[in-house]
């Protein structure tokens, strides 16, 4: 669902459920987070999410990885840890057991690899697969993160190459060379949960991972919801190899011009940066990496930890004041 129409599905709940008679929702309807937050205790809270999604990949094992990891990006975005997942699965009738075996078992061991248990789920007979994880995840209720907050002078840190939705659109097209499909998926199927703990250690006033809507759309929730403008240098945001190739052959899924559509007027481009690179950053991203928005007296501490730690990150540009906005320069 493209975002003009979520906006519009969801607007009546917020009638339904008002913050201040749930005290104790720390995160929900109001902000759009990537997840939700409850307290339970003044120790504790929990983090609820789900994501599902069709196969962006041919390998049943790593279709079900893919979308693990990305279901769980949604916890570490808010700077929680997984614990408990249930499948959610939408298999055809006649597809193979040993197919939908190998879905779940994908998805399975990247739980596993995150430190969570899967105790479960739910099916149902459907004309196209579809598969991903209902999640809840820990954290202190005084130290998650969510997409408002970001200040003026943040530095922003992003922890994964763009590219994955355009290399994954030509894949099944026939025209991916194996070389960029292979280094997407290697992507896809890398959890954010060391970045989401290194970030913890550092004064991060926002963050959000970069998935459906595309590195522009999410990063314009945020400065929105934080009252800021984010300033992109072009030259700095990383690329998969391929993806910039098959940007000049304008191979973009649908979903890219849905987000132009709604997200263009809210974003101004320096002149001289070529269209199919402005249609780069509208196009939809799969497990994509944090967008961190860092206190700028701890931006060499989290560049250094992220470096100790073999966790790949760019610093893509800065928060400024203004109209909550997007500058890609």
């Amino acid at each position: 669902m493209g975002p003009e129409a979520l906006a519009q599905v969801v607007r009546p709940l917020a009638e339904i459920f008002r913050p201040e008679d749930y005290p104790d929702l720390l995160v929900g309807l109001e902000t759009g987070d990537d997840a939700a937050i409850y307290r339970v205790s003044e120790e504790l809270a929990i983090i609820f999410t789900t994501d599902f999604f069709t196969p962006v990949v041919d390998n049943p094992y790593e279709y079900g990885a893919i979308a693990a990891v990305n279901a769980m990006s949604d916890v570490y975005a808010m700077g929680g840890e997984v614990v408990l997942a249930l499948n959610i699965c939408g298999f055809p009738r006649d597809m193979p057991p040993e197919i939908k075996a190998e879905i779940l078992r994908g998805g399975a061991e990247k739980v596993a690899d995150a430190g969570g248990v899967i105790a479960g789920g739910h099916t149902l007979d459907d004309d196209e697969p579809k598969y991903g994880l209902a999640l809840i995840g820990f954290v202190h209720p005084d130290e998650f993160a969510a997409k408002v907050g970001a200040r003026p002078g943040d530095v922003l840190f992003l922890t994964k190459r763009l590219g994955v939705g355009i290399i994954t659109t030509a894949a099944k097209g026939g025209v991916a060379e194996e070389n960029h499909m292979r280094g997407a998926v290697e992507q896809m199927l890398l959890l954010n949960r060391r970045a989401a703990r290194l970030m913890k250690r550092v004064r991060c006033h926002a963050v959000t991972d970069i998935t459906g809507f595309a590195l522009i759309g999410h990063s314009l929730e945020m400065a929105q919801l934080s009252g800021v403008t984010l300033r992109f240098q072009i030259d700095r945001l990383p690329f998969l190899d391929g993806a910039r190739e098959y940007a000049e052959e304008w191979l973009f899924p649908a979903g890219a011009s849905c987000n132009k559509d709604a997200y263009e007027s809210h974003v101004t481009f320096s002149s001289g940066i070529p269209d199919e690179v402005q249609m780069l950053l509208f196009t939809p991203e799969t497990s994509g990496g944090l967008l961190i928005c860092v206190d700028p007296k701890d931006a060499d501490t989290l560049a250094s930890l992220f470096s100790e730690q073999g966790q790949e990150y760019w610093i893509v540009g800065e928060a400024v004041a203004g109209p909550g906005a997007i500058e890609i320069l």
